[in-house]
């Protein structure tokens, strides 16, 4: 049970009443940011914006936002985005791998492994070695190192979010979601 009640989106007003109504499905993550008016949309905004327009890849986003729910132990990003990175063309191993914390899988290609050795270091140790970032500087464009970053942070702030307050877990969304917002952002 949530350490803070969920927001019942009926009972909002103004902008967020708004936002609710456009949801396809009113996800408790949703429902908790809601005690946060002033940064509810804005968070939303940012979020989706890493979601549907970022240079960097789905599978690449991806990537980093299943390995953030792992090292963050974010069970609610996980549940929620295994099946969205399936979608997008993530495979099952790299999964599997992700949940091992196995970033040097055979399953992840040259360009995967940079990434996730990258984005362990961003969520460890911010500071990230001059080798480690140079193999992500051999495969990614400085703007996709950059969102990369972005990624990591607003997971790292999700999972924050969805664990110290105890969200209760939805069932998995995925694609809905993630079509959803793809409408939103164009």
């Amino acid at each position: 049970m949530a350490r803070l009640p969920l927001i019942d989106p009926q009972a909002t007003t103004g902008d967020i009443r708004a936002s609710f109504d456009r949801m396809t499905v009113k996800l408790n993550i949703f429902r908790m940011m809601a005690h946060a008016e002033a940064n509810m949309i804005p968070a939303m905004r940012f979020a989706n914006s890493i979601l549907h327009k970022q240079k960097l890849s789905h599978v690449n986003r991806e990537l980093l936002i299943l390995q953030v729910a792992h090292i963050e132990g974010g069970e609610y990003e996980w549940r929620q985005h295994v099946p969205i990175a399936l979608g997008v063309g993530v495979v099952q191993p790299q999964i599997d791998a992700l949940a091992r914390g196995d970033y040097a899988a055979p399953a992840f290609n040259e360009a995967e492994r940079a990434l996730l050795a990258f984005g362990r270091e961003v969520v460890e140790n911010v500071r990230v070695p001059e080798a480690v970032f140079a193999g992500m500087r051999k495969h990614f464009s400085d703007q996709e190192i950059v969102e990369a970053i972005f990624t990591v942070g607003c997971y790292m702030m999700m999972a924050r979010l969805t664990e110290a307050t105890e969200t209760d877990l939805d069932a998995a969304a995925g694609m809905a979601v993630f079509d959803s917002g793809k409408k939103r952002s164009a």
